[in-house]
């Protein structure tokens, strides 16, 4: 066992069965709630984008994003705090998404832009498929990703068709328009 592998506690275990097992009553009730919180989140920035929505409602909006950040880095926390392997999770797809959801937040506070990254979180929607048992999906996704890479070559010649295609009628609508040759 590595210094960054250990056994966990039964707090850890307890948390860890919350968190990540969806089969449970209390891990069904956290993910969904997770789930509401990620489609709140991800509404408020959206509607933070309107000038006259954020015009009225910004202090509103602030508050509410911090709210979400704040429960988002907790269960970040708890996450790495209830596997065996925490390094091993933070560099999971998962861990990733969820680390790159809390981020633009607290770049915001000393970054200016940072913060239109936070529709980022609607990538953690993807737990869905998780917690509703739609694994099967993610090997459709594969296989569609397989046919894809077969067909690499045909995609790459239709698309520069079309690159061509597009800039020659672009160039004649220049012309039909009055455009200078």
């Amino acid at each position: 066992m590595s210094v960054l592998d250990h056994e966990l506690s039964p707090l850890q275990e307890k948390i860890h069965e919350v968190i990540f097992e969806a089969d449970t009553p209390t891990g069904k009730m956290f993910d969904i709630i997770l789930l509401i919180a990620i489609i709140a989140s991800v509404i408020v920035v959206m509607l933070e984008s309107v000038q006259a929505l954020n015009d009225k409602f910004h202090y509103l909006f602030l508050v509410l994003e911090w709210v979400f950040t704040i429960f988002f880095t907790i269960e970040y926390g708890l996450r790495l705090y209830s596997v065996r392997k925490p390094m091993k999770y933070a560099t999971s797809f998962y861990g990733i998404v969820d680390l790159l959801s809390i981020l633009p937040t607290y770049l915001s506070f000393f970054f200016a832009g940072f913060h239109s990254l936070m529709v980022i979180r609607a990538l953690r929607l993807m737990r869905i498929f998780r917690i509703f048992k739609l694994g099967h999906f993610t090997n459709e996704g594969a296989v569609l990703v397989d046919a894809m890479k077969a067909s690499r070559v045909k995609i790459t010649v239709f698309l520069i068709f079309i690159s061509l295609l597009v800039t020659i009628i672009g160039a004649v609508m220049y012309l039909v328009e009055g455009g200078e040759p």
